[in-house]
């Protein structure tokens, strides 16, 4: 028997959009809708499940983690190696030269399916003159942390990145792996990958020299971004950068970072 295609209702869709402001301070607007019905049918209908409601009720009484599963489907994932290059320009010009001790860690914070924090690594690998650096990506989604651990990308998603990092920090898929690339061991190795929510305590993952926040905050609403950034500060040593996407300010929001050119602050 084939069931019916479930219609999210207003006041389902109502339910979905509480739940992902409150578990990771997502601003869903009413015209997001359709994509909340797109990417929780399948799990309805896995469950057999005759509402959106039934769903949110599951969701929040059982046990199994299907949760986290709808939070990963409800947050958006989009990334891209070398993404915004002049911020990785800035930190190879105006920061690396000066790392000459020892040792150095850099937060690529919502980093997804892993993108940024290994462009961050191909970066360090190439120009720091210390040796003593990590890279740890957090994200809230389960299911694109482990896509960032494999280190495993269509061969499309290696466009953006410069030949010779290509050449010398990427493996290129043969065989049954053809069509695809592998970042390289030794460089995943140095890059650890965290389940983080940047609404929640974040104590536990120590102190960075630089943050990583890029193309998060255009999902929260003004108090969300304050309370995030809140969290995140005592998270940065003193003198240390925090880097937010070209499209985003943090005017009006901090004022423990002094800017020091368009979506890069430093801590004072």
């Amino acid at each position: 028997m084939i069931m019916d295609t479930p219609v999210l209702k207003d006041k389902e869709f109502k339910l979905f959009q509480k739940m992902i402001y409150d578990r990771a301070g997502i601003s869903m607007s009413d015209a997001k809708k359709a994509l909340v019905s797109g990417r929780l049918t399948k799990r309805v209908k896995h469950f057999g499940l005759s509402s959106f409601e039934d769903y949110f009720r599951l969701i929040n009484t059982s046990a199994n983690g299907e949760l986290q599963t709808a939070v990963d489907l409800l947050t958006t994932n989009e990334t891209f190696f070398f993404r915004e290059p002049k911020h990785f320009d800035f930190l190879r010009d105006s920061v690396l030269p000066d790392w000459w001790t020892g040792p150095r860690r850099v937060w690529s914070a919502a980093c997804s399916s892993g993108e940024e924090a290994y462009t961050l690594a191909m970066m360090f690998a190439e120009h720091s003159p210390t040796t003593a650096w990590e890279i740890t990506g957090t994200d809230i989604s389960t299911r694109v942390l482990e896509k960032a651990r494999s280190g495993h990308y269509p061969l499309e998603r290696a466009e953006k990145i410069p030949s010779t990092y290509l050449k010398k920090y990427c493996l290129k898929g043969i065989g049954p792996q053809e069509g695809t690339f592998i970042v390289e061991r030794g460089l995943r190795d140095r890059v650890s990958f965290l389940h983080a929510n940047l609404t929640e305590d974040l104590n536990k993952l120590g102190m960075f020299d630089i943050i990583f926040l890029r193309n998060v905050m255009i999902y929260f609403d003004m108090e969300t971004k304050r309370d995030v950034v809140a969290r995140m500060l005592p998270q940065l040593k003193p003198g240390g950068h925090f880097i937010v996407s070209h499209s985003e300010s943090l005017n009006g929001i901090t004022d423990e970072l002094k800017i020091v050119t368009p979506s890069i602050y430093c801590k004072r």
